[in-house]
């Protein structure tokens, strides 16, 4: 046997063994692997407002922390508004419930000239039914899942630490990173990361103003629809119908239209024809005035991108694919620039 064969037959075993055992430890720090890349990717979104407060005479510190502390405190609000709203809605429905019960057993009665009686199904709904214990045990289960909770909090804690310290040491981080790279690739590596925050920050601005108009346009109608909690449900529309791509709108309209339906069945249909028609108005009118300054994304691909997130590293991937799509798109549209200009300075030369 040739000299060069057994050389190559011990590389490759030796190569799937350190293949192997890189995987197995990837394997072993998926958890902390994906804290990164989610902190990295929230440090591109918060950086462009970080360095205008910055520009102003605050502190990186100080910024970063007054834009957690926004972020946050958004987040938990909105979060506990739409809770509150739906528990409220749902107790409220049982509590009805009887009412509509006997009320369903009159009209069969009269109507089809019956005696039905669903005393049965009526004792479900007061003290001590089945329904009741149902949510009883829910409660139970809630309290069962606070370790799981717990877990989750840390998580989100390691995540916004990683990212408090990428953005407030932004400068000095990246100097760091691309320390180890020559004058050319540090060259590259800077545009692409400038290109990533700008594009990054860029698509989150424009999604944030798109459902701001969305939770106001919404609340102002639920509340002269008189739908309950419409604040809650219009930042809920708002939220939702923009971070979630093409579908998004009509899968946030589902909860208002359920609670309307709930409250008063006819407005429902006004709650319905209302998300559809601001779907209208924001796709032909306020979209493209919108991401005229920031970046447009065309649904096709944001959908497919969150499908792509999905597949790879689950929910998380879904809330993270539409700025990687966003900086892919935008790192595609600089080299396209690049290549053409260089092309046209190619034969204005020739």
């Amino acid at each position: 046997m040739a000299r060069w064969v057994k050389q190559a037959i011990v590389a490759f075993w030796l190569g799937g063994l350190a293949l192997y055992y890189l995987i197995g430890v990837i394997h072993a720090l998926r958890t902390l692997l994906l804290m990164l890349f989610v902190s990295i990717f929230l440090s591109f979104a918060f950086e462009p407002a970080v360095n205008k407060l910055h520009k102003h005479g605050i502190k990186r510190g100080y910024g970063t922390a007054l834009i957690f502390i926004v972020a946050v405190v958004g987040t938990m609000g909105m979060t506990a508004a739409v809770a509150t709203a739906l528990a409220e809605q749902i107790t409220d429905l049982v509590d009805k419930l009887p009412g509509y019960i006997d009320d369903a057993e009159s009209w069969i009665n009269s109507t089809f000239n019956q005696s039905f009686e669903f005393d049965t199904l009526r004792d479900e709904f007061v003290d001590g039914g089945g329904v009741e214990n149902l949510f009883t045990r829910f409660a139970d289960d809630v309290v069962n899942a606070g370790a799981t909770a717990v877990g989750v909090l840390f998580n989100l804690f390691t995540v916004a630490l990683f990212t408090f310290y990428m953005v407030a040491d932004g400068p000095k981080f990246r100097r760091t990173v691309l320390s180890i790279l020559d004058d050319n690739q540090r060259a590259k590596a800077v545009e692409i990361w400038e290109l990533a925050i700008e594009k990054t920050g860029g698509y989150i601005y424009s999604r944030t103003v798109l459902a701001v108009a969305a939770a106001v346009i919404h609340g102002v109608a639920f509340m002269l629809l008189d739908v309950p909690s419409p604040l809650a449900l219009g930042i809920w529309v708002g939220v939702l119908s923009q971070f979630v791509p093409a579908v998004g709108t009509y899968l946030a309209g589902l909860l208002p239209g359920l609670i309307a339906l709930l409250h008063e069945p006819r407005t429902a249909l006004w709650v319905v024809i209302i998300v559809v028609g601001y779907q209208q108005l924001e796709n032909f009118v306020l979209a493209p005035r919108v991401t005229a300054h920031t970046m447009d994304m065309h649904p096709a691909l944001a959908f497919g991108s969150v499908i792509a997130g999905i597949a790879l590293i689950g929910v998380v991937g879904a809330l993270l694919a539409l700025p990687v799509a966003a900086v892919v798109q935008g790192l595609l549209s600089s080299y396209t620039v690049h290549k053409n200009a260089s092309h046209k300075n190619a034969a204005n030369n020739a």
